[in-house]
């Protein structure tokens, strides 16, 4: 299966809806799809993940490396998490940790938002 990838907005954050499988062939379109948003102007970006059958760790990797980066700019990668076999690797790793998982793209922009630097809640 291949990798889909739809860009839009909720009150103002982005959010990258991610469709199929996420692997060593399809992640390094993901990374570009998340990065390419995440500015000091906007430091958060969702990634929704309800329609992700698959998530390998090479996909793990770039949800890490695109937070760090987040970081950087006093924001955070939030995560739309639908799928009980995702959502366990999110689990097994501990990635929950860092990682805020979301039922929804709404909760999970609105949480963004409050990590924007000019909201007062930066990340560090």
């Amino acid at each position: 299966m291949d990798l889909g990838l739809t860009e839009r907005e909720i009150d103002g954050v982005p959010v990258v809806v991610v469709a199929g499988e996420v692997d060593l062939t399809t992640a390094p379109r993901l990374r570009e799809a998340l990065v390419r948003h995440v500015t000091a102007a906007r430091p958060s970006v969702v990634a929704d993940l309800g329609a992700v059958q698959f998530l390998d760790s090479t996909g793990l990797g770039v949800l890490v490396a695109v937070l760090k980066r987040c970081r950087t700019f006093g924001g955070g990668l939030h995560l739309v998490v639908t799928q009980p076999r995702v959502r366990q690797v999110f689990e097994v790793t501990g990635l929950t940790t860092v990682l805020p998982l979301h039922a929804d793209a709404g909760a999970a922009a609105v949480a963004a938002a409050t990590n924007w630097p000019e909201a007062g809640n930066g990340v560090g």
